[in-house]
């Protein structure tokens, strides 16, 4: 079949802009939580200006949700977020107070740092898991191909909680398995550790909610993850990244010498190098500095250095 010149720019000039839009669809955040997400959750502007600073497809992003603090931070930020104070994940799933969120918003990714106030009101491992599974099943009815990361909450000492942490530790140690269960291929859900490395009497102003220097460990440690995540979203909308993004599994979270590290029943490596994900420097790390293959230990801050996929 022959086509004319003019038929033929026009196809290509089609293709281009269909190539375009795709290439240029502003991939959608939802930062989920309490108020250690939204009161006022200044790491939430650290994040969102390195990644407008890393450029390009991580720069077009648009961070949703009905609520909007982006004047509180000292800083221009997109402040979109469901960071709602005093709200437990179980209360959230009984009400069904996500759904209407969903629809307003339409995220393609949802972080999810909830279950503070669910440990700290006694709730079981089991019965805030229970919880985070409907609000997983309600985020893929409004998207099937939901990408979600979920926190593993920071420590927690406030006065009149002696037991406090060892419940966060309690809660921690069964979310890697909760999301192997509950990841899918197009859904996967991703554990990101904010336990270790967070030392209440430093990096909070009151044993729970981070200061400055808290802000800031939090938003490193979602800064890798929410990248692959941007690519996993712009990968499945045809457009090619560079990333390779795991289907359905837990990432494993980063050695730490702080005392606040929480338990884990995973079996730990026996190769002497720093597996995916894994800590490979920062001050007072002891571990392994070598990552293993097809990874480079990348510089986050001064206290960690994480082992990232090329």
């Amino acid at each position: 079949m022959k086509f004319s010149t003019s038929k033929m720019m026009a196809l290509l000039g089609l293709a281009s802009m269909q190539f375009s839009s795709v290439f240029a669809a502003t991939v959608k955040i939802m930062p989920l939580g309490d108020s250690i997400t939204g009161n006022p959750g200044c790491w939430r502007a650290t994040l969102y200006n390195g990644l407008v600073a890393a450029g390009g497809a991580y720069a077009d992003i648009d961070m949703v949700g009905t609520l909007d603090n982006s004047g509180h931070c000292g800083v221009p930020f997109d402040g979109g977020n469901e960071g709602h104070g005093g709200y437990l994940a179980t209360g959230i799933a009984d009400q069904n107070q996500l759904v209407p969120w969903l629809a307003a918003t339409n995220p393609d990714i949802v972080m999810m740092m909830l279950g503070t106030n669910d440990v700290w009101s006694a709730k079981s491992p089991a019965t805030i898991t229970t919880a985070f599974s409907k609000l997983v099943d309600q985020m893929r009815a409004n998207n099937p191909k939901m990408k979600i990361l979920v926190a593993q909450i920071l420590p927690m000492t406030p006065s009149g909680c002696n037991d406090c942490n060892d419940r966060v530790r309690a809660f921690n140690a069964v979310l890697p398995d909760w999301a192997t269960s509950k990841g899918t291929a197009d859904s996967p859900i991703t554990v990101v550790d904010h336990f270790s490395g967070i030392n209440t009497s430093t990096d909070t102003g009151d044993g729970v909610h981070p200061n400055e220097s808290g802000s800031t460990k939090i938003a490193n440690k979602w800064y890798p993850y929410l990248k692959d995540a941007i690519d996993a979203v712009r990968f499945s909308n045809g457009v090619p990244t560079t990333s390779k993004t795991a289907t359905a599994t837990a990432t494993p979270p980063p050695s730490t010498t702080n005392t606040n590290t929480p338990t884990s029943t995973a079996t730990q490596p026996s190769s002497p190098y720093v597996p995916t994900y894994g800590q490979c420097g920062g001050k007072n790390h002891t571990g392994g500095k070598t990552c293993t293959w097809g990874v480079s230990c990348v510089y986050i801050n001064e206290w960690y250095s994480q082992c990232i996929p090329n």
